[in-house]
């Protein structure tokens, strides 16, 4: 295949809020995080919120996130993103980035979901919405078939342009034809990566950035799935 793709961040960009802050309360269902560390999910809910998050702030509270999963399985997360995707997960999801997608799928164009959620909750999101694939964070996996809570791949910053570049070179696409969607000045190396990046409900420092180098600016509001 030799082509243009389109890859879309997930959290602000196709959803509403964060995957994984929205999952916090099933995780705590599950017994998988206590309620101070619920507490503190709501605290970095409030953090991003304001749209203020820097690399490093992204980058703590993945590893922060990775730990909590230790002794946790892929499948049992698999399992639990399946029973919160109508209750919980859905109900975020921004009908203007569907929308792109079945543009871009009208074109012939793979897309794909790019973010540095895990990789099991990306996975489950893209074939429910419709998507070619995706791209998340890797966490390592130990002899027990459990979670370790160490990366293999963290999916942010940098990272995240070389996964896409790296998928580019794998498949055979032509990222200088090739299309993302971001919110945050923290996916500018994945914006730079492709040669027709777009800001979607971007943050002050993204709007800014766009607005200088003549990116398009796109502004959704209306839910896919709203009551």
């Amino acid at each position: 295949m030799s082509g243009a793709a389109a890859f879309f961040d997930l959290d602000r960009t196709v959803l509403r809020r964060s995957s994984a802050l929205a999952l916090a309360p099933s995780f705590r269902s599950r017994g998988l995080i206590s309620r101070r560390q619920l507490a503190k999910a709501a605290a970095w809910q409030l953090l991003f919120v304001a749209r203020g998050a820097s690399h490093e702030a992204v980058r703590r509270a993945a590893e922060e996130g990775l730990l909590v999963l230790r002794g946790f399985r892929p499948d049992d997360m698999r399992a639990l993103v399946a029973d919160a995707m109508e209750p919980v997960l859905k109900p975020l999801v921004l009908a203007g980035p569907l929308d792109l997608v079945r543009e871009h799928r009208v074109l012939g164009e793979p897309v794909y979901v790019v973010s540095a959620t895990l990789q099991e909750i990306v996975d489950e999101l893209a074939r429910e919405l419709g998507f070619d694939g995706a791209i998340g964070t890797v966490c390592e996996i130990g002899p027990d078939g459990a979670y370790t809570g160490r990366s293999i791949r963290a999916c942010h910053a940098e990272a995240k342009a070389e996964a896409v570049r790296e998928l580019a070179a794998e498949v055979g696409f032509d990222l200088r034809r090739s299309t993302a969607y971001s919110d945050s000045h923290t996916d500018l190396p994945f914006l730079e990566a492709v040669g027709r990046p777009v800001a979607v409900n971007p943050d002050r420092r993204l709007r800014r950035i766009a607005q200088e180098r003549g990116w398009p600016l796109r502004e959704f509001r209306a839910l896919a799935y709203a009551a």
